[in-house]
């Protein structure tokens, strides 16, 4: 157990009437402030003690800027979601779907080469469409959806959420305008009721504040010399794009992601958006929940992935644009942002910002060793 995180932890999801009126809450919790059927703001006490004025917080917090309104003409958006042996998690994510207050035009489910015919089932089940991918590996499941797709916006979340009745609703309406090839939603911890997910939130959100952001050219001009950081605009859990773009920077690169060198075909993605002069907008009106690695030998399998593939999408990137702020952030940010780390956990101990330094690290030299063995590839 982690001296700085208590588990299990209450999830609270209160509008601001609702907040005022508890008054304080007791740790260990999270909680989310709603507004307008909207999250603006969140707080955590998962220490073990003492208690939060949760009435005064609600007080203090302004209201987020309204965003987007769905279209006159709503675009088509086909869903895609990929798949390999859950079909009870997918089960429960098509459910959530068939809620949605914006209907998608179609709903692909690909199954990346699951072991028995249960995927398949329950798609039926649902009237969904089912595409199989035998070819391992999430990116090459994306681009079958992608190929099969109709829609002229393409969206994608995974079998292990549920989703908001508004989700599809707010990132569609997102897309307000031309200049916005990409975007990307809110995802909420869907529960907190190990140590391990615990850990995942508060060190590894997929969450990214509760205002809209748009990354841009000139955004990527700014940051390319220490390597764009497209990692920080979203999740691939809840991400859309226009159907076209496709055409004009390619694919997702099969190189990365899961089942290839484990994670980052989304940011890779992102980044070659900006290169190629669209943007790429963060809309946390559109929220999703995700049910995290629930034991601490998944998050760890997890966490090494993570590392493995960001590394992997640094080096490609560079191949691909010879942005030298790629090659920067691989060899020399990381390295000493790893070497601060060592020496807080020295100093501190194992708290919740250390406690996976060592996947971390192997991720990150398995990254290095992918690398090294398929560079002819790359």
């Amino acid at each position: 157990m982690l001296k700085d995180v208590v588990v299990p932890t209450a999830l609270y999801h209160l509008t601001v009437a609702e907040a005022l009126e508890a008054g304080t809450l007791a740790s260990p919790f999270m909680a989310w402030l709603w507004h307008e059927g909207r999250p603006i703001a969140s707080t955590k006490l998962v220490d073990g003690h003492g208690v939060c004025d949760i009435a005064s917080w609600a007080s203090q917090q302004a209201v987020a800027p309204a965003t987007g309104s769905p279209a006159t003409v709503p675009h088509t958006v086909s869903v895609i979601i990929c798949t390999r042996d859950r079909p009870e998690q997918l089960d429960r994510c098509l459910a959530t779907l068939a809620g949605q207050t914006f209907q998608p035009h179609e709903v692909l489910v690909v199954d990346n080469a699951s072991s028995t015919t249960e995927t398949a089932e329950v798609v039926s089940r649902h009237g969904h469409i089912y595409l199989r991918e035998d070819r391992a590996g999430l990116s090459h499941a994306r681009n079958a959806g992608i190929a099969a797709a109709s829609g002229t916006i393409v969206a994608f979340t995974d079998d292990d959420t549920v989703l908001h009745p508004d989700w599809l609703l707010r990132l569609e309406a997102a897309f307000d305008t031309d200049h916005v090839w990409a975007a990307t939603g809110l995802v909420i911890p869907a529960e907190l009721r190990t140590e391990a997910q615990c850990i995942f939130e508060l060190g590894w959100s997929f969450g990214h504040g509760f205002v809209r952001k748009d990354y841009d050219a000139n955004y990527y001009q700014k940051t390319r010399m220490r390597g764009t950081p497209t990692w920080e605009f979203g999740a691939g859990a809840s991400m859309a794009f226009r159907r076209d773009i496709f055409n004009k920077i390619g694919l997702f690169d099969p190189h990365l992601g899961a089942g290839a060198s484990g994670c980052s075909e989304d940011s890779e993605i992102w980044y070659r958006i900006l290169r190629a002069g669209g943007l790429c907008r963060y809309e946390p009106a559109s929220v999703l929940y995700h049910f995290h690695r629930a034991d601490m030998a998944g998050l760890k399998k997890q966490i090494r992935a993570y590392m493995r593939g960001h590394v992997v999408a640094l080096w490609i990137q560079y191949r691909k644009s010879s942005d030298i702020g790629n090659l920067r952030r691989l060899l020399i940010s990381l390295p000493r942002y790893y070497l601060r780390k060592v020496c807080r956990r020295i100093l501190h101990g194992i708290t919740v910002p250390t406690c996976t330094l060592g996947d971390e690290i192997a991720g990150y030299f398995s990254g290095l060793h992918h690398i090294v063995k398929n560079h002819r590839s790359l």
